[in-house]
């Protein structure tokens, strides 16, 4: 079975047990993520992309930083269940557990990061692959999450099982797809890039 038109390139991946448990062994070996990325917001109704730009750092478990750099500063802190967002002056504290699109989002960048994505129930997930690349295309099944995503699209990099890109669609045809670039694995990072 070849793949849908639209992943050119990508023939099934057959063994999809063989792959799950490859996935999580090799995103098990992973402390921290230091990476650039890129992002790119599609949004339909302008028939333009949004690019920005920034750093990403995680750290095992459940702390993830992302600090977009330009066109503007904004800085998005995941440490367990809490959340600080904050862009120019102003500071947005959020406690995770109460608010669920956070909250999907945020199990949704671990379960990514961490190789447990194929063991969630909010989705149902095809493996294609080619050469350099396996691509997941994730379709959600709660209500609440297919009001925000119709799929997401992971692209993991065969030779060490990163993450190198997560695309977002969502029903009204936007898109976001954010990049990695100039990822360096397991190097320390200080806990204070995570203080909330």
């Amino acid at each position: 079975m070849t793949a849908k038109a639209q992943y050119a390139g990508y023939k099934s991946v057959t063994d999809l047990a063989a792959f799950k448990k490859q996935f999580a062994t090799e995103s098990s070996k992973v402390s921290s993520i230091t990476s650039n990325f890129t992002q790119e917001k599609t949004l339909t109704a302008l028939t333009e992309t949004i690019t920005s730009t920034g750093k990403f750092w995680f750290l095992r478990s459940n702390r993830v930083r992302i600090e977009y750099v330009k066109p503007f500063s904004y800085l998005m802190v995941m440490n367990g269940d809490k959340m600080l967002v904050k862009n120019d002056q102003k500071e947005n504290r959020i406690n995770v557990k109460s608010n669920k699109l956070f909250q999907q989002v945020n199990r949704i960048m671990i379960d990514c990061v961490q190789g447990t994505i194929l063991d969630s129930k909010d989705f149902t997930t095809k493996v294609f692959e080619n050469d350099k690349l396996y691509l997941l295309e994730m379709t959600p099944v709660s209500k609440s999450l297919k009001e925000f995503f119709q799929t997401i699209v992971l692209l993991v990099e065969k030779k060490d099982y990163a993450v190198k890109s997560i695309e977002m669609n969502e029903p009204s045809g936007d898109k976001t797809t954010i990049s990695f670039s100039d990822k360096k694995l397991n190097a320390p990072i200080p806990d204070a890039m995570f203080a909330l």
